[in-house]
This record gives C-alpha cells, structure tokens and sequence, in this order.
C-alpha cells in the first residue's frame, strides 16, 4: 500500500513538472511574439531612430541677467536640461541603489526582478528599470489601467528601452531620466527641482537633499514636500537604507542624515513670481516679435515655451532686488 502511494506521488511530481515547463515554454512563446509584433507596430507605432535620437525636449526658456543669474522663465513644462558630469556622485548613487540596483549589469532588462515580478504577479511592486521608466516618460506616459493594454505597454517599454541603451550610454540615460522626472510644484527635472525646493543647483546638493529627490520618483504627488513633508521623510530615509544595502553610504553617516529634518528653501518659478515680473512681460511681447523676424534654419518659428532658448539680459539680479 505504501508502495503504491508513492509512486503516485513521484507520478503526481512529474505532472506538476511537466505542467510547469510547458508553461513556462509557452509563456516565453508568447513573450516572444509580443516582442517581434509589437517591434513591428502590430500594436500601435514604436518610436523612430529619428525619435530615440531627439526625443522631444520641450524645454524651458531662460531669462538671464547681466551677472549670469536666472532671473525668469517662459515654458509650458519648466525643464532645463544639464549634463551628467553637473550632476553629484551622491545622487547617481541614491537613484541606481533605490531603483535599479543592478542598472550597470542589464541592457535595458532587469531578467531576475522581471521572472521575480512575474512569479508574484506585480503584488511586490514592478520590475521597471531606469532604462524602462524613461522609455515611458518618453514615448507614452503613465501605463494604462486596462490589464491587456497595460501588458502591451509594457512589452513596448522593454522594446524601447533596449533601444536606448544601444543609443546612449548608462550615464546619459540617467542624465535623460533626471532631466525628465516630474518633481510637481512647477518643477520638471533635477535642475529645476533643486531650484524650486532648495534654491541652489544639483551639484551643490548634500546627500539627504539628493535621496528626498530621489524618493519622490516613485510618487511625486504622494511624496510631495509642501503636503507630506513627515511622508517624505520616511520615503528619504529608505533610500538612504537602500544606500547602505548597496554599499555607497555606511551606516553611521545614514544614522545621522535620517536624522535631519527637512528644511525647505521653497522658490516656486512661475511667470507671474520672482524678480523683475513686469520686465519679463515686456520681454515676453518683445520675443513674440523676435521668433517671426529671426527664424529656425528651415524657416520655421521658434517657441519661447518649449525651446529651450537663453535671453541675456542687461538687468542685474543684485540691483533689481535691491530695487
């Protein structure tokens, strides 16, 4: 009788094991065929070489005083983009050990978080690379709350971000994806971020001012400094946990920047704030005349909301708040 329940069992094992690689042959068929139709635009167009090479920047116009200062801005999304080399270690370090701890080893693919993310069914968060989350600040935007769509992004995602690791290397992706993130409160971008909250420039952060940036990525609205500054936190001091973990920052430094405040040095950048208010609005008509008598070198108009133009000034920024 003995005999004969285990040999059932070894039976039923066996089952399960051959149930379990055609499953899991058959789902990487699908994946497979998800890849090569999507690639080929079965499910909606897939950004150009043309496109990976200039992404759309829409980025800011600065108005700049005779000292070298940023005195204003016009934009419709208020990013100024900088390079890697302006950003500091400190901050390349928080973002990779939080989001994408092995961001150095994959080509746009993290395979292990992505089976891991599978097996769970998306229940322990997502398997989004860096790579992946500028893919979709790109060319899409927020996923679809519709599964079947949502499954289509996704393979669309890792199509794109396999593409721009081929185009761009690790440190101009993560100087793209820092130049793309929604901060909120009118700051789109670490340049504009560091500016808006803290009123200094990305190099110039300390280290718990760069992991609060980097804790707002995975939610800005929800860890939002000027709403949730106890929230944010928390949120600062995991990254800063994530720091130690990945080895970039030991524990008793971690110790004592979890325990500093949050000190805010807030300069909300609109149209209507900041210095010389009624001299920019002069400027602003002036440029409008300007765009349709300097054209681009195909003949068409500039736009001071998304060019990312840099108007010199002869208005010192020191005498002007003085005045």
């Amino acid at each position: 009788m003995a005999q004969k329940n285990n040999t059932a069992t070894v039976k039923d094992i066996k089952y399960y094991q051959k149930k379990f690689w055609q499953l899991l042959v058959y789902g990487l068929g699908v994946m497979i065929l998800f890849f090569f139709l999507a690639s080929w635009g079965f499910f909606g167009s897939m950004p150009s070489f043309e496109d990976l090479e200039n992404p759309e920047s829409n980025l800011a116009t600065e108005i700049i005083s005779s000292d070298g200062v940023t005195i204003g801005k016009f934009y419709n999304e208020n990013r100024t983009p900088i390079k890697y080399e302006d950003l500091p270690p400190h901050l390349v370090k928080a973002l990779v050990a939080t989001e994408d701890e092995r961001f150095y080893e994959h080509s746009g693919i993290d395979g292990r978080r992505t089976l891991g993310a599978a097996i769970k069914l998306g229940s322990d968060g997502g398997a989004s690379t860096i790579t992946q989350q500028l893919a979709k600040l790109l060319f899409h935007g927020e996923g679809s709350s519709f599964k079947p769509f949502r499954v289509i992004q996704k393979v669309k995602e890792w199509i794109i971000a396999v593409k721009l690791e081929r185009q761009y290397t690790k440190n101009e992706i993560i100087a793209m994806y820092l130049n793309k993130a929604d901060f909120v409160n009118t700051a789109v971008g670490i340049r504009s971020a560091s500016k808006v909250y803290f009123g200094k420039e990305p190099r110039d952060l300390s280290i718990d001012e760069a992991a609060m940036f980097v804790g707002m990525l995975k939610n800005p609205s929800l860890y939002n400094p000027l709403r949730r500054l106890e929230k944010v936190k928390n949120r600062r001091n995991t990254v800063l946990d994530q720091m130690v973990r990945n080895k970039v920052l030991d524990k008793t430094s971690r110790d004592t920047l979890a325990s500093k405040p949050i000190v805010l040095n807030f300069h909300p950048e609109s149209h209507k704030e900041g210095t010389a208010t009624y001299f920019r609005e002069f400027l602003r008509e002036y440029m409008k005349n300007w765009v349709k008598e300097n054209k681009r070198a195909d003949g068409s108009d500039w736009d001071i909301y998304s060019d990312g133009l840099k108007i010199y000034t002869t208005i010192d920024s020191k005498i002007q708040e003085h005045a």
